[in-house]
């Protein structure tokens, strides 16, 4: 593969980042909508109660421990197939 120019270096960066955040925001919007609808029973006042609130905290920090791990565990898979040669030659 011929090398790339500066500027389409740029242009691939630009697109990979806006690419990364489009990800994180369907993430995001992703945990928002399962912990509203796990967490938030009733709009009887405009503030959570302190039910909904520790339900919401609880299920953000699952999440997010969840997703943690499993990029740990990919983490691991990548570097034993690195060093079994599994990655080499692709």
């Amino acid at each position: 593969m011929d090398a790339l120019t500066p500027a389409e270096q740029r242009e691939l960066e630009g697109r990979m980042q806006k690419k990364q955040m489009k990800e994180f925001m369907n993430m995001y919007s992703n945990l928002v909508q399962r912990c509203f609808d796990d967490c938030i029973n009733g709009f009887e006042s405009k503030s959570l109660t302190s039910r909904e609130e520790s339900c919401v905290m609880r299920c953000v920090d699952k999440h997010m421990k969840g997703s943690q791990r499993l990029g740990d565990r990919f983490q691991e898979q990548n570097a034993a197939m690195a060093a079994s040669g599994g990655l080499s030659g692709r």
